[in-house]
């Protein structure tokens, strides 16, 4: 069985929205392309690079593909050398229901996101990974197709822009499976999926009065 997981920079407030550069996706009118390039230090190129130093596959919304296409082909002898040729030797699996030309060697639509990866999931490979894709993770999340969550969280809050979690995501529990914090303020955290949301209840049994009037006022009002 495939794990899906999600790999995503993500702000204080939620945003993920063009992390890398000004012209990455200024969609919406959003001002901040490139919010995390100044906090970029040696622990982020280390978790990074121990994100996509196991066996992979990239799994990836159409606007993500189009910023990758137009990049990784032309990045190798350059800086970026090593993941340009990771990237460009391993199977990318794009999330399309258009008749998307995919120009990127090794590139696979899929038609039908939420089934497709489904079936992905169940077959023996390498992991999948997201990188952007905000539309795209919205589905997994949704159809509970997520088996871990390695996130880059910034110490900035942008306000605005396109946002790891919607309001369709399904609930589900997961577990903190290593963490890191660093020089410049990044909480580096890796989650697995751990069952079901658990409950508990902090309230005093049995309720006073006055907790029993709140809660028959919350009911009237709905």
């Amino acid at each position: 069985m495939r794990k899906v997981i999600v790999g995503a920079m993500v702000s204080l407030d939620g945003v993920m929205q063009a992390p890398g550069g000004p012209q990455e996706d200024p969609t919406g009118g959003f001002r901040y392309g490139g919010w995390v390039a100044p906090l970029v230090d040696e622990v982020f190129g280390e978790e990074i690079d121990k994100l996509f130093g196991q066996p992979f596959d990239l799994l990836l919304g159409r606007k993500t593909y189009d910023i990758f296409a137009a990049h990784w082909p032309y990045a190798e002898e350059g800086p970026d050398d090593s993941i340009a040729k990771t990237f460009n030797s391993i199977t990318k699996y794009v999330a399309t229901r258009k008749g998307l030309e995919l120009t990127w060697k090794d590139s696979v639509a899929l038609r039908d996101a939420a089934t497709d990866v489904a079936r992905l999931r169940q077959e023996d490979g390498p992991a999948l990974i997201t990188q952007g894709s905000t539309e795209l993770v919205h589905t997994l999340l949704a159809n509970d197709l997520v088996d871990e969550l390695k996130l880059f969280i910034c110490p900035v809050v942008l306000g605005k822009g396109k946002k790891l979690f919607d309001d369709g995501t399904a609930p589900a529990a997961f577990k903190l499976a290593a963490q890191r914090v660093s020089p410049n303020g990044l909480v580096i955290a890796h989650y697995e999926r751990e069952g079901a949301v658990q409950t508990g209840d902090f309230a005093m049994d049995p309720p006073t009065e006055a907790e029993v009037a709140r809660r028959e006022k919350m009911q009237r009002e709905g």
